[in-house]
């Protein structure tokens, strides 16, 4: 499934799934499934955290097989909105069409988000920074630091230009977790992932130089804002680019202004998303709605400029590409 945060007609971010050109309202379509369920709107960390009860993604997989039903058994791969015309329960609409709604960032406000370095090249261009090396500590153990879970932005989302002269992005992606776990073994952290996401963390990278030369772990570098989407997809929808070891054989491009910038394969992170997310859970508490991102892959200016810029500017378009996951696509702003 494809999980989204949208506004339709009356502005109030709702939650969805999106089955061809089409996003089915969850909270609309409840009633197929569930006996007095909560009024509109609910939120995608409503729905994670399995309120209202009975929900959580087997809720959702519910509501979306009942909708189907409801209208014949269309094939979910090429559900077409025009085909049915309005949906209704109680006048609400339940088919809503991908191209009229706006998508938002699929959880507008994590519970958390935690920043991991897990790739060695990108590692390997931050020491740069600051004169030295991948620290030996780096091989043993994912490390990784808080991002700003309340800057957060979504696809086509305008982002300002904060006060630096080399901001850049981050080619990333995300997973998001669905359960309460502490100290959760990697061979058991694949049943905590709710869905993974692309995602941009946008980062100053002169300020980055003064944090690492100051010992400081990345702060207000990376303050400004993250960007999440189009949409969270649940593991199943990777099933095709698994690999046995954990990893992800999966291609992810990065484009300025339609030119190629970065390109990178999942596959080729030193640690993947179960390790992260058993470090992370390491005599601490995750919970639904955290944001375990994987760190730059394939790089970014800093390592296509080899630190040296141009640097992103007023009016660019920043897109982020991977199968499977989409486009995330941000124009830079004053």
């Amino acid at each position: 499934m494809r999980l989204v945060t949208f506004r339709f007609i009356d502005q109030q971010p709702r939650v969805g799934a999106v089955l061809g050109d089409t996003i089915i309202d969850l909270a609309a379509a409840a009633p197929l499934v569930f006996d007095d369920p909560p009024p509109p709107p609910w939120s995608l960390l409503d729905v994670l955290e399995g309120a209202p009860d009975g929900m959580g993604l087997d809720g959702v997989a519910e509501i979306v097989a009942a909708v189907i039903d409801q209208i014949g058994g269309a094939d979910e791969e090429e559900l077409q909105t025009s085909q049915y015309g309005p949906l209704t329960i109680g006048g609400v609409e339940m088919l809503i069409p991908l191209d009229e709604a706006r998508l938002l960032a699929p959880l507008p406000r994590p519970s958390s988000l935690r920043c991991f370095e897990s790739s060695e090249q990108h590692m390997a261009a931050l020491a740069r920074l600051h004169g030295g090396g991948v620290p030996y500590y780096w091989y043993e153990r994912p490390l990784f630091t808080f991002g700003n879970h309340a800057a957060i932005y979504g696809p086509d989302a305008q982002i300002p230009l904060p006060r630096t002269i080399a901001f850049d992005y981050e080619l990333e992606v995300g997973c998001v977790l669905g359960r309460t776990g502490c100290n959760i073994p990697p061979e058991e952290a694949h049943d905590y992932i709710a869905g993974y996401v692309l995602l941009n963390d946008w980062t100053a990278r002169d300020i980055q130089r003064e944090e690492l030369i100051a010992g400081f772990a990345f702060s207000k570098s990376k303050d400004a804002a993250t960007s999440l989407g189009p949409w969270l997809v649940t593991p199943d929808e990777l099933h095709e680019y698994a690999l046995d070891d954990g990893h992800f054989n999966l291609t992810l491009i990065a484009r300025v202004n339609g030119v190629e910038r970065s390109r990178g394969n999942l596959r080729d992170l030193a640690y993947t998303f179960p390790q992260m997310i058993a470090a992370a859970s390491q005599d601490c508490t995750l919970y639904p709605g955290d944001i375990i991102a994987c760190g730059a892959i394939g790089g970014s200016l800093l390592e296509a400029t080899d630190g040296q810029g141009p640097w992103l500017k007023i009016d660019d378009l920043v897109e982020l590409e991977a199968s499977g996951l989409g486009v995330l696509r941000n124009r830079i702003v004053a």
